[in-house]
């Protein structure tokens, strides 16, 4: 409701009542009838101006300033000024941008709450991964400084067991370099086409030996190929990274891990399953994010980075295709994930 019409409202109503009355007044004496026509239009102005300051002042200003502190993270500056010189400002609609404006900042309070807490666990996470391989480097090179490299044997050892923190260290700092790139989508994708059948034969061939060491087969179900369009050298990697996973945490009793292709239409399904110790369901909506491990997987036989489901996630995301898993603790787990279907 505007200024003006509130004021206009008042000052005619308080108008009639007073001429109602002088009316009545004038009809008992002798004042003429037409000075109480002109005290009634003196009255109907002083009472408008009076009614419109006194809103404009006390009541409408401040609304103005809350529309425009809400409306001032909303829009831009000329926008809110046509707004607000519009005289379109009523109760209704501050009332309707304050449930909104209370709304959306409850929703962004809660975004940053959870980005916070990401952030904290994020920055343990990180300090956990490199804290074991630099303790270990600096334990192995206190020793061989305090006497041990006269022991040509030992020190050839320790050596080597530096050597090989020190790759894990280089490897972590690739995958987290690798993750930012596709986040920031500094990685263009190199797209052919190809058949992911015979690319899923030459990467299990290079797991044989690690899968063989724990019973397992890998077991690449298919009709016939599967032609798609991506980035081959980007998929290898997704693929290495859940076969490996698979395998890691398969049981002894597992027998095999399965690769199925499912045809969808204009896509292709490629899934990885495995018989081995699960995730539980409390942990499944975080296990891409990066350095996330179940307690399960903490457990150092089982090594690697903890980046490489988060690199899959955006590997498969830059393809703007999808992933999901499914997972049963004790049972196994399937994870899935689509591709452009070659034309």
């Amino acid at each position: 409701m505007k200024i003006k019409y509130i004021s206009s409202l008042i000052a005619f109503w308080t108008t009639i009542i007073m001429f109602t009355l002088l009316t009545t007044i004038s009809y008992f004496s002798s004042i003429s009838i037409i000075l109480w026509i002109i005290l009634a239009i003196v009255n109907f102005c002083v009472v408008f101006f009076f009614v419109r300051f006194w809103l404009q002042k006390e009541f409408y200003d401040k609304i103005r300033t809350i529309y425009k502190n809400i409306y001032n993270f909303k829009i831009n500056k000329k926008d809110l000024k046509q707004n607000i010189n519009s005289s379109n400002i009523g109760i209704k609609e501050v009332s309707d941008e304050v449930d909104h404006w209370m709304e959306d900042s409850s929703k962004r309070i809660d975004h940053m709450l959870a980005l916070e807490k990401y952030r904290k666990e994020y920055i343990g996470n990180v300090s956990h991964e490199l804290k074991t391989p630099i303790f270990t480097i600096q334990g192995y090179i206190s020793t061989l400084l305090d006497g041990a490299m006269d022991d040509k044997e030992l020190m050839k050892k320790y050596l080597e067991r530096t050597n090989v923190s020190i790759d894990r260290m280089i490897a972590i700092v690739q995958d987290l370099d690798t993750i930012t790139q596709l986040e920031l989508g500094e990685v263009k994708l190199d797209l052919t086409k190809f058949d992911m059948v015979l690319l899923t034969e030459e990467i299990a061939e290079s797991f044989y030996l690690k899968a063989k060491s724990k019973d397992l087969i890998i077991h690449i179900v298919n009709d016939g190929p599967v032609m798609v369009e991506a980035d081959k050298n980007r998929i290898r990697q997704v693929l290495i990274n859940l076969i490996d996973n698979a395998i890691k945490y398969s049981k002894q009793d597992s027998k095999e891990i399965r690769i199925k292709f499912f045809d969808m239409v204009d896509q292709y399904l490629i899934e990885v399953s495995d018989k081995g110790i699960g995730i539980d369901e409390k942990d499944i909506p975080r296990i891409f994010e990066r350095f996330y491990r179940t307690d399960k997987a903490r457990n150092p036989q089982y090594g690697g980075t903890g980046l490489g489901l988060a690199i899959v996630k955006h590997i498969i995301q830059a393809h703007d295709q999808t992933i999901n898993v499914r997972s049963k603790l004790g049972e196994g787990t399937v994870f899935g994930f689509t591709l452009k279907k070659a034309v």
